[in-house]
């Protein structure tokens, strides 16, 4: 920090605190003993960190978020299905089999990192950033406001049913019936009552 003070002709004070903000971005990682590294480019950081601020002023901006994030989706679907090779659908057909499992099981659990993994999945060959980092601060906001832990099995089972649509169309080639699907299940979340436990933890923050 000395060496880089002196190098930039800034103090160590200002230099810590334009380090912090490149560490918020994800632009930077320091570490004990390996010292500072670049990281290579993510969009997340910047948008996760903006939305977690808008939805603690006002929770709505989840809702406006949320539809934001489904047109990216459906705007995204036909481009991103092409690019899916045999072994993403196959782990695609995995996490659909896994959650049904989880729902069925003696103890039913909640498939949520099944549900993070199957859209995130369907996207990534894409190699845009921006796209990315927009789905991925969507989940990471999805689990802040404990969606990912409050729910009931009937709604589970009408979301995962769609992922089944989903998952099989891309698997015969039928892009059009898995973008149908895809435009159904996303107003899903919208028919959830709000949990008290949401509103409780945001007080908080």
């Amino acid at each position: 920090m000395t060496d880089l003070s002196q190098e930039l002709g800034i103090s160590v004070a200002s230099l810590r605190e334009q380090l912090e903000v490149a560490r918020t971005f994800g632009l930077v990682e320091v570490r004990p003993k390996t010292g500072i590294r670049k990281l290579p480019y993510t969009f997340t950081p910047a948008v996760a960190n903006s939305l977690a601020y808008a939805v603690r002023t006002d929770q709505n901006f989840f809702r406006s978020f949320s539809d934001f994030r489904n047109h990216i989706e459906t705007a995204y679907w036909y481009q991103a299905v092409a690019l899916l090779t045999p072994e993403d659908v196959e782990k695609l057909q995995g996490l659909v089999k896994s959650a049904f499992a989880k729902l069925h099981g003696l103890r039913a659990q909640i498939p949520h990192s099944e549900h993070r993994e199957l859209h995130l999945m369907i996207f990534r060959r894409l190699n845009n950033p921006f796209v990315m980092g927009i789905l991925e601060a969507y989940w990471e906001i999805y689990e802040a406001v404990g969606l990912d832990v409050y729910t009931d099995l009937v709604y589970l089972e009408r979301v995962w049913s769609y992922h089944q649509r989903m998952v099989d169309s891309i698997s015969s080639g039928n892009f059009a019936a898995g973008y149908q699907a895809l435009t159904e299940h996303t107003d899903l979340i919208f028919q959830r009552s709000r949990p008290s436990s949401i509103q409780n933890r945001q007080k908080f923050e």
